[in-house]
């Protein structure tokens, strides 16, 4: 699979003075060479966007609705090989790896959708008040500008295509930079792009080191900025550009709560299956992966042991294995921080009840109980195949303890209560509930974002359609209304 790739500039494959190597987190070896941009191709990339938007913007819906239609059935044909480089460049199991390029292809697709009926317009009648006699006003979005997208390592293909798919619905220009340890997907990305009659110039996909980015962000002919990835970079660029709009997707540590009424042998069994499979999928490196449990008194002892065999049951091991559940991490630091978390929580009395044990870049699955609520763990993203078990009374006390966290992406609530599913939406300070399920459920055409620390905006193509662009009313005048 070794080879090297060219980045894409303003629609054209390019390469630069320099480039980089693209390891697997599973063996070392060497997928692929990747190109870099000079500082000089970044500017005509940045250049080219910017002379691009107003006739990107104008371009007929069914021509920007055509060319995610073309994406959506490349992606199709080359599932599997697109795959296999997820696997190889992310260490994701290809059957995750396999999923990732499915929900890309229905992100591409739902933007074609929305491409076709976005911008109907709204007309509103401003008769209602003497001073508006004969006026009328049509309300209609547009694009505020070129958007910088700057997608994480966990998802490589399907969060690039969270930010691509809905600037090119809207026909807003954009510049893409995919993170340094998986950025081959993208570039495959641009390939299937570069075989559409997108305008020249409306898209780029950037191979831009990381230390590199701050004068991209700085750019103001960038208006919008959308960032998937962690806190302290998240806040950081928004800071930087207060005058900017920024769409931040950042971390999580997501609680199932699991409730008295969720009580028969059947329901534990699925809650400790689920729980199980989605703290540990992707190497637990997702935002919405589940680190806490939160279990009702009454249940909790009939729990627990169940989600211990689960989690025992998954597959450890190479993740082009088609039987694998869990990889390794992105990398061998990544898992030696994981290792370092979980050993300061054991030191600190938590009770390890499975795993805690590191091989290379791959990190046991691992569940705790008693953790002291000082520990890094109970306070951070773990970003690993971690999960916790807490105790508590009732739901008042589960909801509260969900709540009690900096960062609120996404909750799942196991009961069979409507009227518990309700006050759940109602008391959880989260982006998302989800009830009977994990907090890992994403339908990529949903709205998707957090609260408090968990990130600003949303994604979901239409969400982001409307982050992308702004109101602009039309009044017209003397109309017999």
């Amino acid at each position: 699979m070794t080879s090297t790739h060219a980045f894409w500039l303003a629609g054209r494959p390019a390469t630069g003075e320099d480039s980089f190597d693209v390891t697997n987190p599973w063996d070392g070896r060497t997928v692929g060479t990747v190109a870099v941009p000079t500082d000089a191709q970044v500017e005509e990339a940045v250049a080219a966007a910017y002379a691009v938007r107003e006739e990107f913007a104008a371009t007929p819906a069914h021509v920007r609705a055509a060319a995610l239609d073309h994406v959506v059935r490349r992606l199709t044909e080359r599932t599997e090989e697109i795959a296999q480089l997820i696997s190889a460049e992310n260490g994701k199991p290809i059957k995750w790896a396999r999923g990732e390029v499915g929900r890309a292809v229905s992100v591409f697709r739902f933007a074609a959708e929305e491409a076709r009926r976005f911008n109907g317009g709204e007309a509103q009648r401003l008769d209602t008040d003497a001073g508006g006699t004969g006026r009328l006003g049509l309300t209609r979005r547009f694009p505020r500008g070129p958007v910088l997208g700057i997608a994480p390592f966990n998802f490589p293909l399907n969060l690039s295509a969270h930010k691509v798919a809905p600037a090119i619905a809207v026909g807003a220009p954009i510049i893409l930079k995919p993170a340094p340890a998986t950025p081959i997907s993208s570039l495959i990305l641009g390939e299937l792009l570069a075989e559409t009659d997108l305008p020249a110039g409306s898209w780029s996909v950037l191979t831009v080191p990381n230390d590199k980015m701050p004068a991209l962000v700085q750019d103001e002919r960038l208006p919008v900025i959308s960032f998937t990835g962690s806190g302290p970079v998240g806040y950081a660029i928004m800071e930087s550009v207060p005058r900017k709009h920024c769409t931040l997707e950042l971390g999580g540590n997501g609680a199932a709560v699991v409730l008295a009424d969720w009580s028969s042998e059947e329901d534990l069994e699925w809650a400790a299956t689920r729980i199980a499979t989605f703290s540990n999928y992707q190497g637990g490196q997702s935002c919405i992966s589940v680190q806490r449990v939160i279990a009702d008194a009454s249940v909790h002892d009939r729990l627990v042991p169940k989600i211990v065999a689960a989690v025992e049951a998954l597959v450890t091991g190479d993740p082009s294995d088609a039987a694998t559940d869990v990889g390794p991490l992105v990398s061998e630091d990544a898992a030696r921080r994981v290792e370092s978390w979980v050993d300061e929580a054991v030191g600190a009395g938590a009770t390890l009840l499975t795993g805690g044990k590191r091989d290379g870049a791959t990190y046991a699955p691992t569940v705790l109980a008693d953790l002291p609520g000082t520990t890094t763990i109970a306070c951070e993203e773990v970003f690993g195949p971690v999960l916790y078990v807490q105790r508590t009374e009732g739901e008042a006390e589960a909801f509260a303890a969900a709540n009690d966290s900096r960062y609120g992406l996404q909750a799942g609530v196991f009961t069979h209560d409507l009227q518990t599913a309700f006050r759940a939406h109602r008391a959880l300070e989260v982006g998302g509930v989800v009830i009977g399920d994990v907090p890992s459920y994403r339908a990529d055409q949903m709205p998707y974002g957090g609260a408090k620390q968990s990130g600003v905006g949303r994604e979901g193509v239409r969400y982001a359609m409307d982050d992308y662009t702004y109101e602009r009313v039309l009044v017209l005048t003397g109309l017999a209304l």
